[in-house]
């Protein structure tokens, strides 16, 4: 595998012509490029959460997706990754078009080999893909902590590290249990301040009478119990950053003394009536609705939008099911050490049980019920059994594909009946299917277009 001078970079290539591709290959390998090279583009977006590339160079016209609809997907899961589009049959409008949508760069074939290696690497240097001059492993080691495969949790981990890249504060949204201060720990490896302090506070852990002490600082004698000066939360992680979770429990006081950080950067401690310059990077964090709190007066609107530049929504368990066996053998091997035991992994089956759980607790109960398996199992391999004692829960079993797709018919349908009201005709058109093939499927479902039709009464 060739490496460039800054590391390796990265180049996925898709185009329907395979002695093109091949070519291209070469000639990027041959330039220090890693190349991954696929013949369309619905391939090439299921390789991109495990291949990671820095550049996409496509092909515009393509049998299926072509280049430019491959391009408007690529910007839903990574709007930072550059994509240059190559077309046989280019005009100045289609390359000014292309521009304005926000393609990178338009070239015509046949290419030039130095312009594209010039387009590819100022696409790398211009959108700081790549920094820094360790590999490409070394340039990851601020996630090496989050045990992930899935592709939601990869478009994630893309927003948060150009969200890291920038100084300005981050609001991390989730579930109890997903990792929220893994995430925000990441972000501060992948920031300028790593090398600062990272503190962090749980909002709801704190008494209401001791919050402000604890952000801010206090004097001696400033209250009872106040026998000497101490640094608040602020003072100790200057330079760096500070977490702050379950923000939506902050008292309101509190509240308006951090949005007097968050504006002059200066903090004023219990029982001072002097101000302390600070420079923190916040990242808060919560798993309640701040809109709807803002909303009953319980959470300063000022603040919430102070906070919200950046929002980071962490999925629950359930929505990375791909996951699962990842965490609980990384689990099972850190407890396993930690207690001294030599328990090597799940049962086949345990590990249907688990993927199929519906996760109420997240990630944290996984680490639980994992916890508790290997403690108590009496072989090297945990079963099932111990599994469902652990969770006190039987299990779901998980659709099979054609189980899914079915559900997805119906509820498509239903949907599509409802916007027209129950009007065959609008709704075949809206389905972009005639009439005949829609009834067919109203039947095969059991749906009626009488139930969707709205009374006129109403």
């Amino acid at each position: 595998m060739a490496k460039a001078a800054n590391g390796t970079q990265r180049v996925l290539l898709v185009d329907d012509d395979p002695d093109l591709l091949h070519l291209v290959s070469v000639r990027l390998e041959a330039n220090g490029f890693e190349i991954a090279a696929t013949d369309s583009a619905e391939t090439a977006l299921a390789k991109l959460p495990q291949f990671r590339p820095h550049v996409v160079v496509t092909d515009l016209r393509m049998p299926g997706m072509d280049g430019m609809e491959l391009f408007q997907e690529i910007q839903k899961m990574d709007y930072r990754l550059p994509v240059i589009v190559l077309t046989a049959h280019g005009t100045i409008p289609d390359a000014v078009a292309a521009a304005q949508e926000g393609v990178f760069a338009y070239l015509v074939k046949p290419v030039d080999a130095k312009i594209l290696l010039d387009s590819i690497r100022r696409a790398i240097t211009q959108t700081g893909q790549s920094q820094g001059n360790g590999d490409a492993e070394q340039d990851q080691d601020w996630r090496k902590d989050i045990i992930s495969c899935s592709a939601v949790m990869e478009t994630l981990l893309q927003r948060t590290q150009a969200a890291a890249n920038s100084d300005v504060n981050i609001l991390i949204e989730s579930e109890t249990g997903t990792g929220k201060e893994l995430l925000a720990k990441a972000i501060h490896s992948a920031s300028s301040r790593q090398s600062e302090p990272f503190l962090a506070l749980n909002c709801a852990a704190i008494p209401e009478s001791l919050i402000e002490s604890e952000l801010f600082g206090h004097t001696a004698g400033s209250f009872t119990g106040a026998n000497k000066s101490h640094d608040g939360l602020f003072q100790a992680a200057d330079g760096g950053t500070a977490f702050l979770d379950e923000i939506g429990d902050m008292p309101l006081s509190a509240q308006a003394k951090l949005l007097r950080v968050l504006e002059q950067r200066e903090i004023r401690p219990v029982g001072s009536t002097k101000t302390i310059p600070v420079d923190v990077r916040i990242v808060a964090a919560t798993h309640q609705d701040l809109e709807k709190l803002v909303q009953e007066g319980e959470f300063r609107e000022d603040l919430y939008y102070r906070l919200d530049v950046i929002k980071l929504e962490l999925p629950p368990l359930s929505e990375r099911r791909e996951d699962i066996p990842l965490l609980a053998e990384h689990f099972c091997r850190i407890v396993s050490e930690k207690n001294n035991r030599d328990v090597n992994k799940f049962s086949p089956e345990a590990v249907e049980l688990l993927v199929g759980a519906p996760w109420p607790g997240n990630v944290r109960q996984l680490y639980n019920v994992t916890e508790q398996c290997v403690v108590l199992t009496t072989t090297p391999i945990i079963s099932r059994g111990l599994v469902e004692r652990a969770m006190r829960h039987k299990g779901e079993r998980l659709q099979t594909l054609s189980e899914a797709k079915e559900q997805f018919e119906h509820d498509y349908l239903v949907r599509i009946l409802n916007l027209a009201e129950g009007n065959i005709a609008l709704a075949s058109r809206l389905a972009d299917r005639n009439r005949s093939e829609f009834y067919n499927l109203l039947k095969k479902h059991c749906l009626e277009p009488d139930q969707f039709r709205r009374n006129s009464d109403d």
